[in-house]
């Protein structure tokens, strides 16, 4: 399989997981959420300062259905660390090669 072929799969599949599955994940509270009440320090719990943003809470703010807001934001996530690993992949790449390869 060449390289594009799988990174093409990969990511078909990474946007499928994030779209499609994710709304079937557990609602139960995360691990810190839930160590936290069993530990008795929940009331400690401090609103975080990204709280109102457009992809807070698992979701995209402004969207009614339940279910698609939190396949777009899956979606979106996705994008964003393509978007940035990638970045950040071709800038090292292209800072570390040699200069006759540019």
């Amino acid at each position: 399989m060449s390289t594009k072929r799988f990174f093409a799969v990969f990511l078909l599949v990474a946007v499928v997981v994030a779209g499609l599955l994710s709304f079937y994940a557990s609602s139960h509270p995360d691990g810190l959420t839930k160590v936290a009440e069993d530990k008795g320090f929940i009331s400690q719990e401090k609103e975080h300062t990204l709280k109102d943003s457009p992809l807070s809470d698992y979701g995209v703010r402004g969207v009614g259905d339940e279910r698609l807001s939190g396949g777009l934001a899956g979606v979106i996530g996705v994008g964003l660390t393509l978007a940035v690993g990638g970045g950040l992949f071709w800038v090292l790449r292209r800072r570390g090669a040699p200069a006759g390869r540019r």
